[in-house]
């Protein structure tokens, strides 16, 4: 996964939760980067057909961004999943987050076939709570 799938995740999460376009500085937020940062990689986005981006109404993907980011958080998921399930570490959401960027489809693809994966992946992670609703996880643990 590479940065342009962060973003493209990022930005998709925030839609679900606005029910609409996604903030510049929404995204700059989520992805803790300046807000010019996030404007010159959403150009990029639009440049390369994923995004439309209108100025002062926010960001939105288009049908190819929306399957990238799709495809981007399953892999997020599994990665989530596996760290909890299988290798049961604690700050699991923490370290899902720091190997998202270097993890591959490849390798994705071999962990998924590890965990035990719900159908309903990734339209299982809720964008409020920014976990999966399906992951067994006592309430006491902070979904980060």
């Amino acid at each position: 996964m590479n940065t342009q799938d962060q973003y493209l995740k990022s930005i998709y999460l925030i839609q679900q939760q606005e029910n609409g376009p996604a903030s510049t500085g929404a995204v700059a937020d989520r992805l803790e980067v300046s807000p010019a940062s996030a404007n010159e990689m959403i150009g990029k986005l639009e440049n390369d057909g994923l995004a439309d981006h209108e100025k002062y109404e926010g960001v939105s993907l288009t049908d190819e961004g929306i399957l990238r980011a799709s495809e981007t958080l399953q892999t997020y998921c599994i990665i989530e999943r596996f760290l909890h399930s299988v290798l049961e570490v604690e700050e699991f959401r923490a370290e899902a987050r720091q190997l998202e960027s270097v993890i591959d489809e490849t390798v994705a693809e071999r962990l998924d076939t590890i965990i035990d994966r719900r159908e309903r992946c990734p339209d299982c992670f809720d964008a409020e709570t920014d976990a999966c609703e399906l992951l067994d996880v006592p309430e006491s643990e902070p979904a980060d």
